[in-house]
């Protein structure tokens, strides 16, 4: 008896295997943000087009804060190799010589919903609970260390499925939308695909006890949390209508 309660500690704390721990990250796509109300109605053509332009002013927001996280990354970094890999994602978001990269191609999508340039540059419709949670994920990668803040981009696993989504759906829906606004979700197809196998293959061999495979998927449930929170705000905004400081009189 006492033999067996030793094996079955010894199960309990055991290592996943390389193959049941990528299972068991990968089983956290019901909590990517796809599954939220806001996308769902999104997906569908449900939402009005002030919810539409809110959510692209919000999420660039977003868009621009992803290369500043990856620089912090790679600033923690020491391995050569790992950050001539993790520059593509910086320069996929910046650009570069005689190429737009995702922020340009963001404010090309503003634009194809009837937002003027300035509005999304000046941030003047980021919201609060939207603005709180993204700084927390630069702050997170800033002082984490680089193979944590590498793992909290696994969200990328499920990412090319809503991009496909959309260009899939959105045309139909909203006719309205200028499909030159599209560029950014077909880039996102390929880049997507490429970074999560670079940052998948970090997370599984880094770690590598049972105690740190479920950090990690701690990190990526923190990672989830951020993009389902940022909706959570969008929804009260733009659906019930109720913005911040919404019931405070001047």
């Amino acid at each position: 008896m006492n033999g067996d309660k030793f094996i079955m500690g010894l199960d309990k704390d055991s290592p996943w295997s390389r193959e049941e721990f990528e299972q068991r990250l990968r089983a956290k796509e019901k909590y990517y943000h796809i599954n939220h109300p806001f996308q769902v109605m999104m997906n569908r053509g449900e939402l009005e087009k002030p919810a539409i332009q809110g959510w692209v002013a919000n999420r660039f927001y977003y868009q621009t804060s992803i290369p500043v996280k990856d620089a912090a990354i790679m600033a923690n970094c020491r391995d050569r190799e790992v950050r001539r890999h993790w520059i593509k994602r910086i320069s996929d978001h910046d650009g570069g010589e005689g190429e737009d990269g995702g922020i340009e191609a963001w404010l090309q999508l503003g634009e194809a919903v009837g937002l003027e340039r300035d509005e999304l540059l000046s941030e003047q419709h980021v919201l609060p609970g939207v603005r709180f949670p993204i700084d927390a994920y630069y702050n997170f990668a800033r002082s984490a260390t680089w193979q944590e803040a590498a793992c909290s981009s696994l969200t990328e696993l499920f990412a090319p499925k809503i991009h496909q989504k959309r260009l899939d759906n959105w045309p139909e829906v909203y006719p309205w939308i200028d499909v030159t606004g599209y560029t950014y979700f077909r880039k996102r197809l390929s880049e997507a695909r490429r970074d999560v196998e670079h940052g998948l293959q970090i997370t599984l061999d880094y770690f590598q006890t049972r105690s740190e495979q479920e950090r990690a998927l701690g990190i990526l449930q923190f990672k989830l949390d951020i993009l389902w929170t940022m909706l959570d705000a969008m929804w009260m905004a733009y659906i019930e209508n109720k913005p911040p400081f919404y019931c405070v009189n001047d």
